[in-house]
Parts: structure tokens; C-alpha cells; sequence
């Protein structure tokens, strides 16, 4: 008697089925299953209700769990229906592969898997007369019926001979790592052999079949495994998706299709049939018309095809061709959809609450549950209205994981608004942030705790101001108070320290930020006030001196956008010293009427005070006047154009409604000579290019007429039609309940 070595494609229902009838008829005492031994403790929850492929062994080192691997198992994979029918009929089953503390430990010196072995599929397919792999798969193995197979051993049989004659063929007896692992397969068979006889089960990928019934002693195998490096491990089951199953996802034993597959394995009878009738319900919920006259049809057309082809039954080439012409119209955009979430599918596993796993991912799991934030597979946006309580909870649950470096969820822009107390985020769990929560678990035992700890370590180990600052709004953002005292203390060395006026106002905004998110979440952030106002008054004093004639296009460019960013910071912190308005509105009149600063940056010094009202209009114009005169150079005039009426800044608009501004920047381009015009037109047509079309429409029209015509003017010397003068604040004022209204938040409006 010899042990019943069974052969399978991983993830392939075809042999899950017949891995069933095979382990039915030959009733093994014991089986035996490719994975690690370091599972064999875990083996035991696959039999609990709530453990619901797929799912997958995670193995990583214990002193380094970004060190990990996984060993996913689809409820139509041979492995997981080999596990479960040795649960359901009471025999042993345990894992037979390499250890994982040798295969980590291999990986951490730099040895890679085998990537020389060639493909058993498509060297077969090719002997059979296919050019496609998986179809010759679908119609010799997915095709056939297990139940009419007189002899469930037979298939396997046939296929361990296929891949011997394959083996033999390729010159070598093994390639690499699969010697070390067959070797130790070999020592494991050894084993059982001892404890339950002759007529224990294995199953494995088809492959090893060979070299596991090949006769070698057990001190040859011995001396392979002797010497192999080797790690401690930890092991734990975790959730796994159809589409980490994907060949697609880099996933080297992945299908093509792994939700096609799964129901295959589920539909006993009429897999097309119920197959195109999913396929009918998902389009139905895009809105698409689709009756069941559609799905007979389809049926049809797949069953012709498959005849013309030969083959025994449609698949999945058949099932979609029929798809794209009777239900999609011809179009591949709905097909592509069907691709998406039938073909391939975002199923996602579970595992049960008394599954082994780090404290840190039992207390998310707790939070997970107590904010009804479920876990899921596909993308999922999440509105958030921080004046909730329940919202700004979740909230600072998602800030503290990415701290962690758990991106589960992922900042976007929200719809409809700017304001603070609003959030969007768009959520996905991937299998592999099981990874990161198992690396962030040496920082504590609960979300907060761990995201504290990290915090205050990333501070200390800083380098630049930037990186503090980022740090601090962060921490705000998290709700990490207890952080903050370590994350101020570094700001503050790290601020007293650095004297490069970029990195400076690089850093500014985001402690200006921070102060809003205090005030919003209700976190005490006082402290990053003070730290906020001595860097800005070093900005003040640092700023003019760094914009001078020597910077070239590149650096008056991120100075510029370093000015915007001090700009709107000091409209925050302003609230709490006046006088640091005065002060920087002071600092922006040095850069507009200094000669020596670069064009793009006193333009947009210039723009800065017009937008604030401390540069009155007949200034503007003078100042835009010296800027476009024929003593200044094409190209710092072209600058000072963009950094004044950049598009981005409303320009534009603001050109639409002041004649004199639009006069002076028309005339300097009518008077540009022709070489230098070549020179500035790629300035010009960032600037003017970036406006909305109405406005280069206007804008276009009011120059056809030439300043002041007919219609842009009631009368000689008057405003232009519909404006006034100057501005009226009573008219203006009249608006403030309105805006009142639309900003604030539920609850009585209170003016004021």
C-alpha cells in the first residue's frame, strides 16, 4: 500500500470537487495538506461557524511582522475542502510544507522562490492543441462531471503521470526551493506513515506528485534540511478577498477569475443558466434593460458557441461573448463592469472572534463594531459631519490607523464644502493591512495608545521642521492630546534651529491648520499658538531678504507658492494679534515695490494687499504700470502678469471688472517686440490659459471693443455698467444674514 497522493491546481473547483470524491472513497485515516506545520494549531477554527472563505494563513516573524506570508485558501480551493472533510469525518489533518520559520528566514537573506519552474498548465494546454491555458483547464477538468468518473483516483492518477513525463521533460528533478520543500514533504509523509500507516491522504499542488512518490532516503532529505536559516514565527488566520485570489493582484498561484470559479463550485446544476442570470441582476442595478428574454437568448448564443469551438460546455470565453452581444449591445464598458465584480468579485472572508490575533487588532475590531464601521472589500465613500458625536469618533479612528500606517481609509475632498467640520473618506480594507496592524501592535495594545506612542517616536526621530509640523496637524486631526506635549517640544528645538526661510513658511500653514482643527474637535491646541507666532514673525523678517533678483524661474516659483501658503496662514492665526496682519501686509508691500524681487513674486505681492484692500486701485495700476513699462524685461513683466492674475487666484475675473487693469496689460502685450514675445507666450498662456472659457470669452470680447467702448461703459470716465465707483457697504452688508445663514451650523442662527 502507498499513501493517496492527490494532485490538484490550487484554487481550481474542479479539483475541489474531485478531492471530495476521491477522499469519500478511499476514507484516509489522515490527511495531509500543503501549507506550513505552523498552522496545524489553527486548523481547528476552520470547523467554526464564523470562519467564511476566503481567508488566509498569515505567518510572519515575531520580532518583525512586515516579515509575513500568506497562504489563502477560497472555499473552492482542494486544500480548504481536504481541511474540511477531514473536520466533518473526524481523521487528523495537518499542514506537510516548509516551515515558515525557514521560508521567512530564507526571504531575509535574500533568497527568492523559484521562478525557473515552467508552467504545468500551459505546457499541457499546448501538447492538447490549446493556445489558452485556462480553457483547456475549464473543458479537461471543470468541465467534467466527478460524479460520472467511475474511478475518483483515475483524474489523479493521470495528472501525477503528466507531471512526471513533464518534470523528466524539463531536464530537472526540481528547481530550487521545491527541493528543500519536498524534502521536508518527504520527512512529514515519513512521519505519518509511523503514526497512522500506509493509506493516509496528502494533498498537494500536482507538481510535487513526482517527487514525493520518488524513492530517496531519509538521510538525503535530512541533509537538504540541514543548516536552513531559520526565524521565530507567529501565526494567525485573516480575512483574504477573490480579488487578492487574481493573477492579476501579483499573487503567483492566482486564477483569472476566481469569482467565475467560486460559482462554478457553488452552481450543482445549469452553471450558465444561474451564472447569466447574476449577470442580468447586476446590470439591472446600473439601471441597464435587461429582461429575461435577454438572459435566454445569451444562454443560447453561449451554448452555439461552445459547439462551433468543440467544447463541451460554454465557459467563461462563451458566457461573456454572449453577454457583450445580447445584454451589453455590442459595448464593452458594461462588460468590463461585469469583469470587475462577477469575474472577479470583491468577496470578503471572515474569521471568527475567537480566532487568535495581536490586542491591537482585537481592540479595532471592538471599535470597528461599536462605530458600525464594517470592514469591506470594495471601495466605500464615508460623509462625515464632525459636529456628531458618532461621526467625529470615527473620525479619529481613521486619522490615528493611517499614524499607524493602516490606510484603511484615505482623505478626499468633500462635496458641496470647504468647511472644517466636514470629512470624506473613501474606505478599503485590503488583506494586507491585517499586516500593518500586526507591525503597529509594538506600539500598544489599543488604537489610541499605539498612535500616542508612534506620535511621540516620530518626533523624536524628525529631522525637519516640516516633518514636525505635519506631525502636530496630525495629531490634532487624531485626537492625540497626550501626544502633543513631545510633538511641541520638538516643533519648538526643531523651529529655533532652522533658518532657511522656504522650509520655515513651508511649515507655518499647517500649524495654522492645526489651530482650526483644535477648535473644531474640540482638542486643546493653545500651545501650537505660541510656536505659530514666533515662526511667523521670523517669516516677516526673513521673507524680503530671500526674494531677490538671483532666484531663478524654479525658486521665484516655490516662493511664490510659499508666500500663498504665509498668506492664508496669517488670515488664521490674525484672530489672535492684529498686528501680525499689519506686520505681514507690511512684509507684501516691500515685495511688491521692491525692483529687485522677481516679477511672478511682486505680482503676486501685489495681488495679495488689492484682494485684502490695503492697496487702493490707482496704486494697482501704477504698480502694474512700472511692471509692464519698456524699462522692465518681457520675461519679468510675463511674471509679474501670472503672479498678479494667475488663474487660479481669480484673475481673470478681476480683469473682466477693472478697465485700467486690463488696459495697461493690453497695451504692454501689443507693444511686446517679436523675439521676446516668442520668449513669454508659454508665461502668458499658463496664465490666461488656466481661466474658465466665459471668462476668455469676456475677456476676448471686451478687448475686440478696445477699453472703454460702448458697452462697457455708460458714459465717458464712469465706472463700468452695473458697478459703482467704489464700494457701498450698505449694499454689501445687506448680505450678511444670508451668508450667516448658509455657514453656520443646525441650531439657532446668532448674528453678529
Amino acid at each position: 500500500m502507498s499513501p493517496l497522493l492527490l494532485g490538484v491546481r490550487h484554487h481550481g473547483p474542479g479539483s475541489a470537487r474531485a478531492v471530495r470524491a476521491a477522499l469519500d472513497a478511499a476514507r484516509p485515516p489522515a490527511v495531509l495538506v500543503e501549507g506550513p506545520p505552523e498552522g496545524d494549531a489553527l486548523l481547528a477554527l476552520a470547523a467554526d461557524p464564523g470562519m467564511r472563505p476566503p481567508v488566509a494563513l498569515l505567518a510572519h516573524a515575531a520580532d518583525d511582522p512586515g516579515r509575513a506570508a500568506f497562504w489563502p485558501l477560497a472555499e473552492f480551493s482542494p486544500e480548504w475542502v481536504a481541511i474540511r472533510w477531514a473536520q466533518e469525518a473526524g481523521v487528523p489533518v495537518r499542514f506537510m510544507d516548509l516551515p515558515a520559520a525557514h521560508s521567512l528566514a530564507a526571504r531575509d537573506e535574500g533568497e527568492e522562490p523559484d521562478s525557473a519552474r515552467p508552467d504545468p498548465l500551459a505546457v499541457l494546454a499546448d501538447a492538447a492543441g490549446y493556445d489558452d491555458p485556462e480553457r483547456w483547464w475549464e473543458d479537461a477538468v471543470e468541465h467534467r462531471d466527478s460524479g460520472a468518473v467511475r474511478d475518483p483516483l483515475a483524474p489523479f492518477e493521470a495528472l501525477g503521470e503528466a507531471m512526471g513525463a513533464l518534470r523528466e521533460g524539463s531536464g530537472e528533478s526540481g528547481h530550487g526551493r521545491d527541493l528543500v520543500r519536498e524534502a521536508y514533504m518527504r520527512q512529514r509523509m515519513r512521519a505519518a506513515r509511523r503514526e497512522f500507516g500506509d493509506t493516509y491522504a496528502v494533498v498537494c499542488g500536482a507538481w510535487h506528485v513526482p517527487a514525493l512518490r520518488a524513492k530517496t532516503t531519509a538521510a538525503a532529505d535530512k541533509a537538504l534540511l540541514t543548516g536552513l536559516p531559520k526565524v521565530k514565527v507567529e501565526t494567525a488566520w485573516v480575512p483574504w478577498t477573490h480579488r487578492r485570489l487574481a493573477r492579476a493582484g501579483g499573487y503567483g498561484a492566482g486564477i483569472a477569475s476566481p469569482g467565475w470559479y467560486a460559482h462554478l463550485f457553488a452552481a450543482r446544476d445549469r452553471p450558465v443558466e444561474r451564472w447569466l442570470t447574476k449577470v442580468a441582476g447586476l446590470l439591472r442595478e446600473e439601471d441597464r434593460q435587461v429582461s429575461s428574454a435577454h438572459v435566454i437568448e445569451a444562454v443560447r448564443l453561449a451554448r452555439t458557441l461552445a459547439a462551433m469551438r468543440g467544447r463541451p460546455l460554454p465557459g467563461l470565453t462563451e458566457t461573456l461573448e454572449a453577454v457583450r452581444a445580447v445584454m451589453c449591445d455590442g459595448s464593452d464598458i458594461p462588460l468590463a463592469l461585469i469583469e470587475d465584480r462577477l469575474v472577479v468579485g470583491d468577496v470578503l472572508g471572515e474569521v471568527p472572534d475567537t480566532a487568535p490575533v495581536v490586542p491591537l487588532q482585537r481592540d479595532l475590531t471592538r471599535r470597528q463594531r461599536s462605530l458600525r464601521l464594517k470592514p469591506e472589500a470594495q471601495d466605500r465613500e464615508l460623509e462625515l459631519d464632525l459636529r456628531k458625536e458618532t461621526d467625529a469618533a470615527k473620525s479619529l479612528l481613521l486619522h490615528r490607523l493611517r499614524l499607524l500606517g493602516i490606510d484603511w481609509g484615505i482623505p478626499t475632498a468633500s462635496r458641496g464644502t470647504t468647511g472644517t467640520f466636514r470629512e470624506t473618506w473613501r474606505l478599503r480594507w485590503e488583506p494586507e493591512l491585517s499586516v500593518r496592524v500586526a507591525e503597529a501592535g509594538i506600539w500598544g495594545t489599543t488604537v489610541p495608545a499605539a498612535a500616542t506612542a508612534k506620535a511621540e517616536a516620530d518626533a523624536a526621530g524628525a529631522e525637519e521642521l516640516g516633518e514636525v509640523t505635519a506631525l502636530a496637524e496630525r495629531c490634532l486631526l487624531a485626537g492625540l492630546s497626550q501626544a502633543l506635549p513631545a510633538v511641541l517640544r520638538a516643533l519648538a528645538d526643531r523651529a529655533a534651529l532652522d533658518t532657511d526661510v522656504a522650509r520655515l513658511a513651508k511649515a507655518l500653514p499647517a500649524l495654522a491648520r492645526s489651530l482650526r482643527y483644535g477648535d473644531v474637535r474640540g482638542t486643546d491646541a493653545a500651545a501650537l499658538g505660541t510656536v505659530a507666532a514666533g515662526l511667523a514673525e521670523r517669516i516677516c523678517v526673513a521673507l524680503p531678504p530671500a526674494c531677490t533678483a538671483g532666484l531663478d524661474a524654479d525658486a521665484a516659483a516655490e516662493l511664490r507658492g510659499h508666500v500663498d501658503g504665509v498668506h492664508g496662514a496669517v488670515g488664521l492665526l490674525a484672530d489672535a494679534d492684529e498686528g501680525l496682519r499689519e506686520r505681514w501686509s507690511a512684509v507684501l508691500r516691500t515685495l511688491a515695490g521692491r525692483e529687485t524681487v522677481p516679477g511672478l513674486i511682486r505680482g503676486r505681492a501685489a495681488r495679495l494687499l488689492l484682494d485684502d484692500g490695503r492697496l487702493p486701485a490707482g496704486e494697482t495700476a501704477r504698480l502694474m504700470g512700472l511692471a509692464l513699462s519698456p524699462a522692465a524685461s518681457p520675461a519679468d513683466a510675463a511674471g509679474w502678469i501670472e503672479g498678479f492674475a494667475g488663474g487660479s487666484s481669480g484673475g481673470g475675473t478681476l480683469l473682466v471688472h477693472d478697465d485700467r487693469l486690463l488696459g495697461l496689460i493690453d497695451a504692454w502685450l501689443t507693444g511686446v517686440p517679436e523675439r521676446a514675445f516668442t520668449d513669454v507666450l508659454p508665461l502668458l498662456r499658463r496664465t490666461f490659459g488656466a481661466y474658465e472659457p466665459g471668462v476668455k470669452r469676456t475677456l476676448g470680447e471686451l478687448v475686440r471693443r478696445g477699453p472703454g467702448g460702448p458697452a462697457r461703459r455708460s458714459r465717458a470716465g464712469s465706472a463700468p455698467e452695473g458697478f459703482a465707483p467704489d464700494l457701498d457697504p450698505a449694499r454689501a452688508d445687506a448680505v450678511l444674514d444670508l451668508v450667516l445663514l448658509l455657514l453656520s451650523p443646525p441650531g439657532p442662527l446668532r448674528a453678529g
